[in-house]
């Protein structure tokens, strides 16, 4: 699932929490952001500036769902994991025994398979320490990190209920 897929099924309320994150805590991020989803779109950024912030950012979320906008989306995406949710970063880290600094960031390079054990300790640590919405949304992130996704993560993700995005 490509980022713009990701943003069609995730519920709103996690994008509004990014966004939000975003405008309290790095302004710049979220006015580039803005600014560059409104001239992907043919716009000024004047036009969606003069809206209130709820409808800029209802705007934004509706923007990222174009495929045009899927690698601002997944940008995006991985900045708010990184900055504002480590603790879940970390927690998949060390159920997956991938090496990282602490605040999960990846020392080297992300393994080519996942151990089905590890992974599944993964996903329930996750879900247990976080809940379905924010879980989902980070794994099918987690599996855009390598080209083609990992194996076993895409099959959990397309048949674990506790995992879909548009019923989290």
């Amino acid at each position: 699932m490509k980022s713009n897929e990701i943003y069609k099924a995730v519920d709103p309320a996690l994008v509004n929490e990014m966004f939000m994150h975003f405008r309290e805590d790095d302004r710049n991020l979220y006015k580039t952001s803005l600014a560059t989803l409104a001239g992907n779109q043919k716009m000024r950024p004047q036009f969606v500036q003069k809206k209130p912030i709820a409808d800029q950012i209802k705007w934004m979320h509706s923007a990222l769902m174009f495929k045009k906008n899927e690698d601002i989306g997944e940008h995006l995406l991985q900045v708010w994991f990184m900055k504002a949710k480590t603790d879940v970063l970390v927690t998949a880290c060390d159920n997956l025994g991938i090496k990282h600094n602490g605040e999960g960031y990846v020392e080297g390079v992300l393994p080519k398979t996942l151990e089905d054990d590890k992974l599944k300790a993964a996903i329930d640590a996750l879900l247990e320490k976080f809940g379905a919405p924010l879980t989902a949304l980070y794994l099918y992130v987690f599996n855009l990190q390598i080209p083609g996704g990992w194996d076993n993560l895409a099959k959990a993700l397309e048949t674990d209920e506790r995992l879909q995005l548009n019923e989290a």
